[in-house]
């Protein structure tokens, strides 16, 4: 028999919740969802088949999804007819208890870009702006654009050397902030704010102010995590995602972090139900003991390999600690970008901050010596003759620049 509409109305999904969902979810229709390989794709210099050429433009990880954890996934997909609604609950539940966090504070998502937007959205206004470093991850600003909020750009402390979050310029920046954003490690740069920093930005922020704390790429580096700041009931949203070290960019999983009347302001904007393929990855990922470690040390290995190998050619990158950097080539980003994409070799995107420097994102050891052959290449070229390799326009809305009103 089905529920007396009553006890539906009881429960944590009721009618009245039904209708702020859907009202959300109208409001959300006209906006896209920029997430990293939106963002990517927007500048890739020409159309390329994902199975040819070389591909380290996304910030993704080759190695894919554990064994286990695609194991896994096969095993399930005969139950793929089904919802699972109590999946998503013990895989909160799990996260929970391997980080001491109390369940309630822990919601799922399919990956950490709908929380982020949706963190954005709820807190930021007209009179209240979003504070972000620059060069910094981009989707923040677009939800900004659609909430109407001003956007508070604040350059990267020591650029030449720790290119860390500038956290007294970011407090200084907005007496009444609505969020401020900090990515650590920092997409593009993966270059680590110092825990003192973030301490200080967290304790003398306005008190209404949300940290918004992105750890998509924590796994990749040995700082201190952000966490602890939720357990302390702390004004902080922390995200986390299973796309970068665990390989699951593709099958999207992720949890936002936060005090639970923090994480009730997100609710306004619905949710659909999750993949159950990618939740049983998920705590399968999460339980395997030193996958995290043994995959920092294979990511980390091939990025020093790499960063030492530039600068004994003389080029300067971020001291990064993620799967990422920045490389600094000396002539416009743009021309380098198209003219590796001509070896089939995809490197990242530019920042206008920072013109003459591209993302490279870590790659396998043989993609980063395919890397490194084209890029010897493309510099032995005087500046004149890449100087007229200007990608070419995308079609359709992927044309368009992401922030026109940003550059």
């Amino acid at each position: 028999m089905l529920p007396a509409v009553d006890s539906v109305a009881s429960s944590s999904f009721s009618r009245r919740s039904f209708f702020r969902f859907a009202a959300g979810a109208s409001a959300l229709a006209a906006m896209p969802i920029l997430t990293e390989p939106r963002l990517a794709l927007a500048q890739i210099p020409k159309f390329a088949d994902p199975n040819i050429g070389i591909h380290i433009d996304a910030n993704e990880n080759p190695l894919g999804p554990s064994e286990e954890a695609r194991k896994a996934v096969v095993d399930i997909l005969p139950r793929s007819g089904r919802y699972l609604f109590n999946m998503e609950m013990d895989l909160a539940e799990t996260f929970a208890k391997l980080e001491g966090l109390a369940p309630e504070t822990v919601r799922v998502f399919a990956g950490s870009s709908d929380p982020l937007h949706y963190t954005v959205l709820a807190c930021t206004g007209k009179d209240r702006p979003l504070v972000i470093a620059d060069p910094g991850y981009e989707a923040p600003m677009w939800a900004a654009k659609f909430s109407g909020a001003p956007i508070l750009k604040v350059p990267l402390a020591d650029p030449n050397g720790a290119a860390s979050h500038d956290v007294k310029a970011m407090l200084a920046a907005s007496s009444n902030p609505g969020v401020i954003y900090l990515c650590n490690p920092n997409n593009p740069t993966g270059t680590c704010t110092p825990r003192a920093d973030i301490e200080s930005l967290v304790s003398n922020a306005p008190k209404d102010a949300v940290i918004l704390i992105d750890e998509a790429y924590i796994h990749f580096c040995t700082e201190p995590r952000s966490l602890d700041f939720v357990k302390e009931g702390r004004n902080v949203i922390v995200l986390r995602t299973f796309s970068k070290l665990y390989g699951m960019a593709g099958l999207r999983m992720g949890f936002a972090v936060g005090r639970k009347d923090l994480l009730a302001k997100l609710d306004f904007f619905g949710q659909n139900p999750l993949p159950i393929t990618a939740m049983t990855a998920a705590k399968t990922s999460l339980l395997q003991t030193g996958l995290v470690a043994t995959r920092r040390k294979i990511v980390g290995d091939t990025r020093v390999e790499t960063l030492a190998w530039l600068k004994s050619e003389g080029y300067h990158c971020t001291p990064s600690e993620s799967n990422c950097f920045m490389l600094d080539v000396k002539r416009p980003g743009k021309e380098v970008q198209a003219a590796m994409a001509a070896k089939e070799i995809f490197i990242g995107r530019i920042w206008p901050a920072w013109p003459s420097s591209v993302r490279i994102t870590v790659g396998t050891p043989q993609e980063m010596m395919a890397f490194r052959k084209a890029f010897t290449e493309v510099m032995a070229q005087p500046p004149s003759a890449t100087a007229g390799l200007e990608p070419p326009r995308l079609p359709g809305r992927l044309a368009e620049t992401p922030f026109p009103h940003l550059s």
